[in-house]
């Protein structure tokens, strides 16, 4: 990631001179998600403490780290994962869905905690590809209320294969209800 923005810097810039002001830039744009949306992805993707299959066959570990080789050699944790090295994974792998969210929606988007949250769990879910082109990114973009996109949009989402999996649909219906849970802690737009 700093690879593409000093890339990005260079390109605008023709220099790195301003490379402290842009990385400071992202680091606000991106809030960590809450307690309430860890617990919830925990829950959905469940722990595994050595890599292993998952549901459509593809190598993971932790609490849905999609491995990137069949051994996860890129995890740096020792196997078999505890479920404190499994959090702290998360953790580390929710930083490009948060980014997706915030970067995707517009500076006239303003979500609280808990829609973050829910979209951010959507996002890890289903890919940053998937938010970017998305029905729902270009619905919150346009100025339509968040509760009411996120509770006609989310659900859509409960297929893999080209079929509907009953745990997508518990999923979706859960980030739904987390989305629609009142908090005062804002969460986008992260910059003033």
């Amino acid at each position: 990631m700093y690879s593409t923005i000093f890339l990005s810097a260079l390109a605008i810039f023709g220099t790195t001179s301003a490379l402290p002001a842009l990385n400071e830039a992202r680091a606000c744009t991106s809030p960590s998600v809450n307690t309430a949306t860890v617990d919830l992805i925990k829950e959905f993707e469940g722990f595994v403490a050595s890599p292993a299959p998952d549901p459509i066959g593809l190598p993971t570990v932790g609490y849905g780290h999609l491995c990137t080789t069949t051994d996860c050699g890129e995890v740096s944790y020792s196997f078999p994962l505890t479920t404190t090295t499994a959090t702290s994974l998360l953790k580390q792998d929710l930083k490009s869905p948060q980014n997706a969210i915030t970067l995707d929606t517009g500076s006239n988007v303003v979500l609280n905690a808990n829609q973050y949250g829910a979209l951010v769990s959507w996002a890890y879910n289903v890919g940053n590809g998937n938010v970017k082109s998305s029905t729902l990114i270009k619905r919150l973009n346009a100025g339509e209320a968040p509760n009411t996109v996120i509770a006609e949009e989310l659900p859509k989402w409960n297929k893999a294969g080209g079929s509907v999996l009953a745990g997508l649909t518990r999923r979706r219906a859960a980030e739904v209800t987390l989305a629609k849970t009142a908090t005062s802690v804002k969460a986008l737009p992260a910059c003033s």
